[in-house]
């Protein structure tokens, strides 16, 4: 699915390296990256995304792509997979002068992403590539749906953070097991938000948002609804949303990051 993104005007392929790499919880972990390039990266805050890209293993370098628009994937891929770096999409947590926080949610060795943010190491080449955001409600969007699984918690606790503290609403965030649940997040008094702990390796990562969504009795009526996680949390909550609670279509901001069981390129 496309969602509808907010791109800078000018984008650049950007080089930067890992400075630290700080466990958050048993399935999340929080790599700082640094480097004079970063203040080419323009920050627009909320769940802005970035392609980021990092050696495979036995490779002596990092070999960027060398398109800055959107012909950079046709380049990665016809690279031999000897000189390809991996590429994965995550959210910026946060922003520093000459540094981001990147946030990952852990799946053992399920994929490069989850290897690499476990691995990182201080000095580990890595390259960023802007993506945009799409999380855009309008001015007058007072109260707000905000719902993800676990790869989503990062652009959900980094659009609370930085709301407005007149927002007014209903977070779920679903995470693998109730080790994950943070009780010190930073968010408008008038958000109540949800965790929801799957502890069951079993069940469809998703499944228990949706779920909880469907079968909830919010607070207010959704002015605007933000939702992100695996595809069928997301196309699901729209569908839903849509047909039994009557949101328009143009109130909702969908995204599915990944799919369980596909690979993404690169």
């Amino acid at each position: 699915m496309l969602p509808k993104v907010q791109r800078p005007k000018v984008r650049r392929m950007i080089t930067a390296e890992v400075a630290r790499n700080v466990r958050v919880s048993a399935h999340f972990a929080l790599v700082t990256l640094c480097g004079d390039e970063l203040r080419h990266l323009e920050l627009a805050g909320n769940d802005q995304a970035v392609r980021l890209f990092f050696p495979r293993q036995g490779q002596p370098a990092l070999q960027m792509p060398t398109l800055s628009n959107d012909a950079w994937m046709a380049q990665l891929l016809l690279q031999p997979k000897s000189r390809r770096p991996w590429v994965r999409m995550y959210t910026i947590r946060a922003s520093r002068p000459g540094e981001v926080d990147i946030e990952v949610a852990l799946h053992g060795d399920a994929g490069p992403g989850s290897v690499w943010a476990t691995t990182a190491r201080p000095g580990d080449p890595v390259g960023l590539f802007d993506e945009g955001h799409t999380y855009r409600p309008t001015d007058n969007t007072a109260w707000q749906l905000l719902v993800g699984d676990e790869s989503a918690v990062p652009a959900i606790l980094a659009i609370l953070e930085q709301a407005p503290l007149s927002l007014v609403g209903e977070a779920f965030l679903e995470v693998p097991t109730s080790a994950d649940i943070r009780t010190d997040i930073t968010r408008p008094a008038g958000v109540q938000v949800h965790w929801l702990a799957r502890d069951n390796h079993t069940m469809r990562p998703g499944a228990l948002a949706l779920g909880t969504v469907q079968t909830a009795e919010l607070t207010g009526t959704p002015l605007y609804t933000w939702v992100a996680g695996e595809s069928r949390l997301a196309t699901g909550l729209r569908r839903y949303l849509v047909n039994e609670r009557n949101i328009a279509k143009s109130d909702i901001s969908f995204t599915g990051y990944w799919r369980q069981g596909r690979a993404s390129p690169g």
